[in-house]
């Protein structure tokens, strides 16, 4: 019998970032991990970036990299974006599943940093072979949609029992999420065990789609304006502001 995509290998990408606007943010570190099996330790690339832009105190008091020090031990940004998509692309050709939490933020970032720095795209990327992300975001969220509380990766480490060390380093948020994904997997076996990565990615898709539109009316019946992209993994590119 074939073994599950969860007890399979998996690779797994994050980014740490100056902010939270996908389209005016940059990447400041970011990690890639493969694991070939469960239990085997990963394999991890990791890139520290100089943005060229002031990153805030704010973006420091999250995950602890500074100006000085990016400028000082960070790379240029083309490079990098180069280095990041290649590796993805890898993923993809070798048809290894890639759990990205909360995908839309580092996919659509990495996107728009290969715009800026390279006149590229990420899709470019995955044109011979798709790149096929697990989002332990969506995934607990659909199968478990009634449970309380907020699903951050500290929260969803919590909830699975995955021991997450060093919070908001790229390499170490990329390996919790990893082992999030496989204990959805093996929690909701039943449910799961007989979708392939790539019916799971096109699933994804829809239920994420759904969790958007009930976001967007929770945020209607309480008076927020604030509006929320159905998009997933990648968002569209904007048309280009005037």
């Amino acid at each position: 019998m074939t073994t599950c995509w969860y007890e399979g290998a998996l690779a797994a990408f994050d980014t740490e970032t100056t902010g939270v606007d996908v389209e005016t943010d940059r990447i400041v570190s970011a990690a890639v991990v493969v694991q070939d099996a469960p239990g085997v330790r990963p394999r991890v690339s990791r890139w520290l970036v100089n943005p060229g832009v002031t990153v805030p105190a704010e973006a420091t008091a999250v995950h602890g990299l500074t100006e000085e020090h990016l400028q000082r031990n960070g790379r240029w940004p083309s490079p990098v974006m180069y280095e990041i998509a290649e590796a993805l692309a890898e993923q993809a050709h070798a048809g290894r599943p890639v759990v990205v939490m909360n995908a839309p933020f580092d996919l659509t970032l990495l996107d728009r940093e290969l715009r800026r720095h390279r006149a590229s795209s990420l899709g470019r990327w995955f044109e011979s072979a798709p790149l096929l992300v697990l989002d332990p975001r969506v995934l607990d969220k659909h199968l478990d949609r009634y449970r309380k509380g907020r699903r951050t990766l500290t929260d969803l480490c919590a909830h699975y029992g995955v021991a997450l060390e060093g919070a908001h380093d790229a390499a170490a948020d990329a390996v919790a999420a990893l082992e999030v994904t496989r204990a959805v997997g093996r929690r909701f076996a039943s449910r799961l065990e007989r979708l392939t990565p790539g019916e799971l990615h096109t699933l994804q898709a829809v239920w994420h789609a759904a969790q958007a539109r009930g976001l967007q009316a929770w945020f209607a019946r309480s008076g927020v304006e604030e509006a929320v992209d159905p998009a997933w993994p990648l968002r569209p590119d904007l048309p280009a502001a005037a």
